[in-house]
């Protein structure tokens, strides 16, 4: 049995050292690799000489592939699937059989990776309503500290950098057409994996600048699939398989631009997975919902320089990235780093560092009122802290059907003492009170409350009634209906998603999400008189809804209640001061009542909030005109034709503003313009 002390040792220092770099001195290959490591090391401590800041320093490339399941790459033994280029990186680099994420969710998962830290101390446990404190030290504000130039290069909206994962990097391209409202659509907000790959070799071949941190994050294996020709007919029968394919030729055309262009061999390359996919498994279709190897376990794939390939077998975590890429390059790890430098691995040696992993969601809980699950694995022994808990042995059972959670409870009993002793040296301090809140980080516990949830002991919580809350697996089957019903109603498919709606609600009939949805669907259905019952009905579930209240407004403008709908808009915005679009839709609300300078009060808000909301520019240079204001007409549709050349409206209105000023040829020309 795993020796609890042999875990807790090494916790107050994640950062490995090189030691006894000729242990074995008969070995010459590792010998070798040492000594390549020692003079990086040595060479970043001489006074004024930083391994980092030379011309010489190594480049530092990474790839991360969405919702990667480790065991659907060629290089770890799955054969339907044809994966040449990241087999050939992983042939030449280290592989790491046994990786996992700590969140099986992109943005809290992909915040481990790039601050080396576990979701209790960057507060990054979910999709939404949560962003990077800006203080934090990422990977690649430490490289941009050491001379690096740095830029990112993003595949879906889950990434943008309203979420602050963009601290650091000089050029962060997300550049997504959405507003702040729809949490529940960014996952369909992405872009194709070869569009990322364009921007990111275009910026490769206009910035001379070296060394330089390249991050390419490609999102097209996330759900839905739907892979490009030929791997759609090439795959028809398991698509997830075809996007796989897809990225990893996106990922071809990056190696082959790096060796042709000699940036290859002097660079680091990391291109890992962020969370698996359940495909199935335990009844989840996608991840997020459950903390099992099937969303946890990620292909990790290190080239880093002078070490010979080979493949490693010890368990890690996302959070060690970090901290790797840092002590190979002979650059300080930052205090906050939680993970630990894998270089003892990567050279064959046994390292003194831990080898449990930490894993967790608390998408349940935040968005279901369900209960929050919590995982711990050791050696292959996979705890998971639940209302009914459970434990698996995943050597034995990899796909863990067989809970030995009742034959095997000293062992279980051992894990759980072994995951909240971890849970309280990591998690900040909450400001004392009970021990619950010990283990739940400032941040998380303030969102909790809010929530109207309270703690009843160290390992759960409950709402406002007192009831604790049902174990994820007996509800598995009511997410997976909401979730199908979220994806008809995104792609109009209304009527489907009401029906799977109204069989969730038998499970679960005061859950908020069901709720909400259902109004509105009703809203996009344009049935506004139900809508405004269903959506006063999810306020009555939670009066702090911020998309709700919007939602309410806009129901009401619809049915020509213009001050109820202007009420609703200032709650939303008291609610959540970044939309928007609130205030957009409130100004349209006080034009519908004639109370101009409100309505040029709410659309300034929405310019200031947004500055780059073309359609508050439009309409405030409509009622410039109106007013006869043509200098401010003229300055904020000049605004909102730089912003969006393609709408017609501005050009037009444009036009009559210079006509009105006497500008006669300007005029004709965004006239001309508004009609193409």
């Amino acid at each position: 049995m795993y020796s609890r002390q042999s875990s807790m040792n090494n916790m107050t220092d994640r950062r490995s050292r090189v030691k006894g770099v000729f242990r074995s001195a008969g070995d010459v290959r590792l010998c070798t690799e040492r000594l390549a490591i020692l003079l990086l090391f040595t060479w970043s401590l001489i006074p004024g000489v930083c391994i980092a800041a030379g011309s010489a320093s190594p480049n530092v490339v990474f790839v991360t592939i969405d919702t990667l399941r480790a065991d659907h790459l060629g290089c770890y033994g799955f054969t339907q699937v044809q994966t040449p280029n990241i087999d050939a990186l992983a042939k030449g680099s280290i592989r790491f059989a046994e990786a996992f994420t700590a969140v099986p969710i992109t943005l809290p998962s992909h915040t481990a990776i790039f601050t080396g830290s576990y979701p209790m101390a960057t507060g990054m446990h979910d999709f939404s309503g949560n962003k990077l404190p800006p203080v934090a030290m990422t990977l690649a504000r430490v490289l941009r500290d050491n001379g690096y130039s740095t830029a990112a290069f993003i595949g879906a909206a889950v990434l943008d950098s309203r979420f602050g994962l963009n601290l650091g990097f000089d050029t962060y391209f997300d550049h997504f057409d959405f507003s702040r409202l729809d949490e529940t659509n960014l996952d369909e907000m992405e872009r194709r994996g070869d569009l990322v790959m364009d921007e990111a070799l275009e910026w490769l071949k206009v910035n001379p600048r070296q060394p330089f941190l390249l991050w390419v994050h490609l999102y097209d294996p996330h759900f839905p699939y739907k892979p490009p020709e030929p791997y759609a007919t090439r795959y028809h029968s398991h698509l997830y398989d075809g996007e796989i394919a897809f990225d990893d030729a996106q990922v071809g055309r990056l190696l082959s631009f790096l060796k042709s262009t000699g940036i290859f061999e002097n660079s680091i390359i990391v291109l890992c997975g962020d969370h698996g996919e359940g495909l199935g498994e335990h009844g989840e279709k996608t991840h997020g919902f459950f903390v099992y190897d099937s969303t946890l376990h990620v292909p990790v794939i290190m080239k880093l320089l002078g070490i010979t390939p080979r493949v490693v077998k010890t368990e890690v975590s996302l959070v060690d990235i970090m901290p790797t890429v840092l002590q190979s390059l002979g650059i300080p790890i930052p205090k906050s780093v939680q993970g630990r430098s894998l270089l003892d691995e990567v050279m064959g040696r046994t390292s003194a560092g831990r080898s449990y992993i930490y894993s967790e969601t608390y998408l349940p809980l935040l968005h279901f009122k369900w209960s929050q699950l919590r995982g711990w694995q050791i050696n292959g022994l996979h705890y998971i802290d639940a209302p009914r808990p459970e434990l698996y042995d995943t050597r034995t059972d990899p796909h863990e059907v067989k809970n030995l959670f009742n034959s095997k409870k000293a062992e279980s009993h051992a894990l759980h003492d072994e995951l909240f002793t971890f849970l309280r040296h990591y998690t900040p301090s909450a400001g004392g009170g009970a021990q619950a809140k010990e283990l739940t980080d400032p941040a998380l516990l303030e969102r909790l409350k809010s929530l109207g949830y309270v703690a009843i002991s160290a390992t759960s919580y409950s709402d406002n009634s007192g009831r604790p809350l049902p174990d994820p697996k007996d509800r598995a089957q009511v997410y997976e209906l909401f979730s199908e019903a979220m994806s008809d109603s995104q792609h109009g498919r209304y009527d489907a998603s009401l029906s799977k709606l109204q069989e969730a609600s038998k499970t679960d009939p005061n859950s908020l999400p069901i709720h909400y949805l259902v109004a509105l669907n009703l809203y996009r259905e344009k049935d506004y008189q139900q809508a405004l019952t269903a959506f006063q009905e999810t306020l009555q579930l939670d009066p702090k809804f911020a998309l709700a209240t919007y939602y309410l407004g806009l129901t009401y403008s619809q049915t020509g209640n213009y001050g109820s709908a202007i009420d609703s808009f200032s709650k939303a915005l008291q609610l959540d001061s970044t939309n928007f679009q609130a205030a957009f839709a409130q100004g349209a609300a006080f034009l519908r009542l004639n109370r101009v300078p409100q309505a040029i009060s709410s659309f300034e808000r929405a310019t200031q909030i947004y500055p780059n909301f073309a359609k508050a520019y439009e309409a405030l240079g409509e009622i410039y005109i109106y007013q006869k204001r043509y200098d401010e007409a003229v300055q904020a549709l000049e605004k909102a034709v730089v912003i969006a050349p393609d709408m017609q409206k501005a050009h037009y209105e444009l036009g009559r503003a210079y006509e009105a000023k006497g500008l006669h040829d300007k005029a004709q020309r965004e006239f001309g313009r508004a009609k193409n």
